[in-house]
């Protein structure tokens, strides 16, 4: 039987364990020692000594062969530790012979291996209670410690993170944690880092995280973690932008890319553009800004302003926005003639998806059933600047689209996981000619769905390779209203192939000149001599 102590308190008194249980010198087949098994810590409750209750035991099970209890002389060593002002502040060892314990405790009906030990409840005979001296306590340890390093009494800040810590252990998908030792981390952490105020934990976390060199996985705040939720429902106060880091370097002065700027936001109105490169924001430099950070700064108040430097080709523009609600409505559409030489008009329905809220599917159902009460024969779906958001949405959508077929594998470090695929039964739109423009500014979950529609053959890609985010993040509310967004897995398109840092790479190239607005796009199909009508979107 193993006997687990340790205090509550006092770093002075180590876990450890007892060792030297039993050893038979007659016996040649106990040459060695058995080994104990460690086990992992956790908050300790302490019980008087003279207290009937339970005690918390290591129930082992059968060696199939006695035990010399005779053997009195190895002893067994116990912890006492002295109850004074400052609690258990010394601790000191004795040695109480085997037998004598045996007998208190009746360890025969408990004798055995110590090769296999699981953890047991066991009341130890009616009368049967530990007797120390007046003040001592018994530290029961619900469990052991994965090493012999002192365990202390856990403050409300480092439940926190503990809380934190146990869900980046559960969720981050890479189990080697930028190769270092998780367990170890967290022991380090509470020993060593400042956990005295709220905002001391949190700067704990942050600096836990930033371990594993992960942009995407991140804390928020709680004022953070509901910004961020309102933006996935459909508005949120800025100046519509959606930022990223450059996909590479070309010598250029280094900063945070422009993914896309929304539709009639401040930022579309001032003439930033996807590609563009924000330098400074309020006179702070981008430069080793994350993207986060920079986000959490370009958001604020309805009508206060933000100062930008921004970087578009070779000019640089100076501009103050002032920030605004900016509407999410994840959908415009619109229905375009197209004169044809035949009897019949082509009719173009034409549906940008501009972001994936918990809106975008319904909208995008509800634009295919109106352009298909216009006669539409073909659908133009653009997710240009399209920089991704709720990964179910992007599921849906792809099921509008497909009658069958895979539309994307969710992987981990030991491979495919999780398999996304539809049978038809929610497909609206799964049989006109479907042509779909990317962009650099095509990221997350927009590329999930212009990579199921390639690969499946519903649709062909025109574009540019698109901005490579095949990583997929999960977002985690801890007990304080604060948040982790956590990267869970990665994602392969149907076809197997891995887009982080590439992208989904299109069919066909799209003019520079090529419109980015549903009006514009119209236009320029009914124009003969424009670069829409050189690009056959319907041609496979």
């Amino acid at each position: 039987m193993e006997v687990l102590a340790s205090s509550a308190t006092a770093s002075s008194c180590p876990h450890f364990v007892i060792f030297n249980l039993y050893k038979n010198p007659n016996s040649a087949s106990m040459a060695a020692t058995p080994q104990v098994l460690q086990r992992k810590s956790a908050p300790v409750r302490i019980v008087e000594a003279r207290a009937k209750a339970p005690l918390m035991c290591l129930k082992i099970t059968s060696l199939k062969r006695p035990i010399n209890y005779g053997n009195t002389d190895r002893a067994l060593l116990l912890p006492i530790c002295r109850l004074n002002q400052s609690f258990f502040s010394q601790c000191s060892l004795f040695s109480v012979r085997y037998s004598k314990l045996k007998k208190k405790l009746r360890l025969k009906k408990y004798a055995g291996s110590l090769h296999k030990v699981i953890s047991c409840s066991e009341k130890i005979g009616r009368n049967a209670f530990v007797r120390f001296t007046v003040g001592l306590m018994v530290v029961m340890s619900v469990s052991v410690s994965v090493s012999e390093s002192p365990s202390w009494a856990l403050t409300e800040e480092n439940l926190l993170f503990l809380e934190a810590w146990r869900m980046i252990d559960r969720a981050y998908v890479d189990k080697s944690f930028n190769g270092q030792s998780w367990f170890r981390y967290r022991e380090n952490a509470l020993r060593n880092e400042p956990m005295n105020t709220r905002e001391e934990t949190y700067m704990a976390i942050k600096k836990m995280l930033a371990t594993l060199e992960d942009p995407f996985t991140r804390f928020l705040e709680p004022e953070k973690l509901k910004s961020l939720r309102s933006g996935t429902q459909g508005a949120l106060t800025g100046i519509g932008l959606s930022i990223g880091y450059p996909t590479k370097f070309d010598g250029s002065p280094a900063g945070l890319v422009v993914i896309s700027a929304s539709p009639g936001g401040p930022a579309n109105r001032a003439g930033i553009l996807s590609g563009d490169v924000i330098l400074e924001i309020d006179d702070t430099s981008t430069e080793t800004m994350g993207i986060y950070d920079a986000a959490e700064r370009l958001q604020g108040s309805e009508g206060s302003s933000v100062k930008l430097t921004v970087r578009s080709g070779p000019e640089i523009k100076y501009l103050d926005l002032m920030r605004e609600k900016v509407s999410l409505n994840p959908v415009t559409s619109r229905l375009c003639a197209v004169p044809a030489s035949g009897k019949d008009s082509l009719r173009i329905g034409y549906i940008k998806l501009t972001s994936f809220n918990q809106n975008a599917s319904g909208a995008v159902k509800e634009a295919i059933n109106t352009l298909r009460s216009s006669n539409v024969n073909a659908f133009v779906l653009d997710l240009r600047d399209n920089s991704g958001g709720l990964f179910p949405e992007g599921i849906e959508i792809a099921k509008i689209w497909l009658d069958k077929g895979v539309i994307v594998y969710i992987c981990d470090s030991r491979g495919v996981r999780d398999i996304y695929d539809t049978d038809g039964s929610k497909a609206v739109a799964p049989s006109e000619p479907l042509a779909v423009l990317v962009n650099k500014g095509t990221a997350s979950a927009s590329e999930i769905l212009a990579g199921a529609l390639k690969d499946n053959k519903r649709a062909v890609l025109f574009g540019e390779p698109t901005f490579g985010k095949g990583k997929i993040q999960s977002v985690f509310e801890l007990s304080d209203g604060s948040g982790l967004v956590v990267t869970v897995a990665r994602y392969e398109t149907p076809a197997h192939t891995d887009i982080d840092k590439v992208g989904v790479v299109p069919d066909h190239p799209l003019p520079t000149s090529f419109p980015k607005d549903e009006e514009a796009f119209c236009n320029c199909l009914q124009d003969p001599a424009s670069a829409c009508n050189k690009v056959e979107l319907f041609a496979r």
